[in-house]
């Protein structure tokens, strides 16, 4: 509880009380111990304490039990006895609960819970989903080639888009972003499917959390306890690890520096820490070394619970400041040996021998070693755990949907929506590639055929020309033919014409010859009548013109 503007966590067998210091809980913390030991009731001190203080609080849910956060404990002989043990009635101790919001990444049990692939970034990107050094170098040129042709990387389906995108076009990249191997693109499309199949798909999507809703602060002044419920989420460690990373990384990134402070500005609890780290990538772990090392100069400290301190790594445990460690069991030498490291890990206190107090403490008890003022560890020092003020155990699925409606960061993250992204825009893109390709195949098809018409028109013409010229040839040849002929015609008509002429000649001169010739013979016919008149008479007229004929066609071959 938190009084006198200190943080009360538990009481030793004297009396005296144990505190933290709020200027050294952004230091960060350790709350161990084998189950049924008591983690969850000092988890539940120490975000009541810290709620009380002003200071807003995030821890994760994995069984549940810490849901009654947002009711007034009950009163028990047992709390009366623990009450009076521990001197809370003149403390101000009273049941109440403190402002709750209860958050899931499904939506079932809180307000959904989302981010989106281009917040959590490559290099967070690709220590989650473990990829080498290599793919992580090529996730980066993903991302950059996604802001520069200015397309959104919401949730999985656009990082599978822009992937394949780039790895179908990689040659066209390549000259500005250098090589990138298609084998290497489709490893991660194989790691970003296996990130889906675990559930990760719930986690990417809008709308994003906005990192500012948990630093506020409901009545009397009091942070506000954001509660994850990771009663499913803790089945896969890699969306936990993920998850968590995610929430501490944007923290880290959105808030100022401030270095020390009088108190937090903000609390993470990270329940069943083991989980955060079994399996987790040599990059992944010391990604969150980094973050853990670095985000408390930003005023936000950070806690883990788990069954074994030897369950944070060593680079981890450094950062850890405040130790609370419950009874550790131990039933083999290798059980026996983490519980040694584990006390060797606390400030030796001469009063006792911390191994075997860790070894034997009750439900309710603890070792702690807390920073001083100084920022040096203490003493480790036994304590008593001081109770809760509210509700121990689970909360009844009324009154959790109450609670979860009746928040109004419920109104702002309750729907979701998908907007146009990566996936859309280069749906569309293949969409209008392909349309581009048909019409540019129909434009080849229509210029081939009318090329093949073109064709067949000018052979056509050709062949048209070639049978015009045929023509005309067989008409020229036709016409000199008709011309030859009728020359010829026209010779033989004037051969025949001369032919008559001549006969009309020989017959004139024929007709004028035997005329002549019939006269002369007649004449004659006289002459050689008187002359031959011994032959009694003269010549007859036709007698004589046919001599005379005859002699005068023989004279003149008529």
């Amino acid at each position: 509880m938190y009084t006198d503007g200190r943080i009360r966590i538990g009481m030793k067998e004297d009396g005296e009380n144990i505190y933290i210091n709020p200027s050294m809980s952004c230091r960060h913390g350790l709350i161990a111990g084998a189950t049924g030991t008591g983690k969850t009731i000092t988890l539940k001190v120490l975000a009541e304490s810290f709620s009380e203080m002003g200071v807003p609080v995030f821890l994760a849910d994995v069984k549940g039990d810490l849901a009654g956060m947002c009711m007034p404990g009950a009163d028990s002989e047992d709390m009366q006895r623990r009450i009076e043990k521990f001197g809370l009635a003149g403390a101000g101790f009273d049941y109440h609960g403190y402002p709750t919001v209860f958050w899931d990444i499904y939506g079932r049990k809180g307000t959904p819970l989302r981010t989106t692939i281009s917040e959590m970034g490559p290099d967070l990107m690709s220590a989650v989903l473990g990829l080498n050094d290599l793919q992580t170098a090529l996730m980066s040129i993903i991302y950059k080639i996604a802001d520069d042709q200015g397309l959104l990387l919401i949730d999985t389906k656009d990082l599978k888009a822009i992937l394949n995108y780039v790895s179908d076009n990689h040659k066209v990249f390549e000259e500005e972003y250098g090589k990138i191997a298609p084998v290497s693109v489709a490893a991660i499309v194989r790691e970003v499917v296996a990130l889906e199949m675990k559930g990760a798909e719930q986690f990417f999507g809008e709308p994003a959390i906005d990192i500012r809703d948990f630093f506020s602060t409901g009545p009397e002044g009091r942070g506000v306890i954001n509660i994850l419920d990771s009663s499913s989420l803790i089945n896969d460690p890699t969306l936990y690890s993920m998850f968590m990373l995610y929430l501490l990384s944007e923290l880290f990134e959105t808030l100022p520096e401030v270095g020390d402070q009088a108190k937090p500005k903000l609390v993470f609890f990270f329940d069943e820490a083991h989980l955060l780290f079994s399996g987790a990538s040599k990059d992944l772990l010391v990604k969150i070394e980094q973050v853990v090392k670095l985000i408390r100069s930003k005023g936000v400290g950070v806690y883990f619970a788990t069954q074994n301190p030897t369950d944070i790594p060593d680079g981890v445990m450094n950062q850890l400041g405040n130790k609370i460690e419950h009874a550790l069991r131990a039933y083999t030498p290798a059980e026996q040996k983490k519980v040694k490291a584990a006390a060797e890990g606390l400030r030796a206190n001469p009063d006792f021998n911390t191994y075997e107090t860790l070894m034997a403490l009750g439900t309710g008890e603890a070792v702690v070693s807390l920073l001083g003022e100084d920022g040096v560890p203490g003493l480790a020092q036994k304590v008593s755990i001081l109770p809760p003020q509210s509700q121990m155990g689970e909360i009844s699925d009324v009154t959790r949907d109450s609670e979860i409606k009746s928040s109004v960061i419920y109104t702002k993250y309750a729907e979701s929506y998908d907007p146009d992204s990566a996936y859309e825009f280069l749906k569309r893109k293949g969409v209008e590639d392909e349309e581009a390709k048909a019409a540019a195949a129909r434009a080849a098809a229509e210029e081939k055929e009318a090329l093949k018409a073109q064709q067949a028109a000018e052979k056509e013409a050709q062949r048209a020309q070639v049978q015009a010229e045929k023509e005309a040839q067989r008409a020229r040849e036709k016409a000199e033919r008709e011309a030859q002929k009728a020359e010829e015609k026209a010779e033989r008509e004037a051969e025949r014409e001369k032919e008559r002429e001549s006969r009309r000649v020989k017959t004139a001169a024929k007709s004028v010859g035997n005329s002549v010739a019939g006269t002369v013979g007649r004449e004659v016919g006289k002459s050689v009548g008187s002359t031959f008149g011994k032959f009694g008479k003269t010549l007859g007229g036709n007698v004589g013109a046919s001599i005379g004929r005859g002699i005068i066609g023989t004279l003149f071959k008529l």
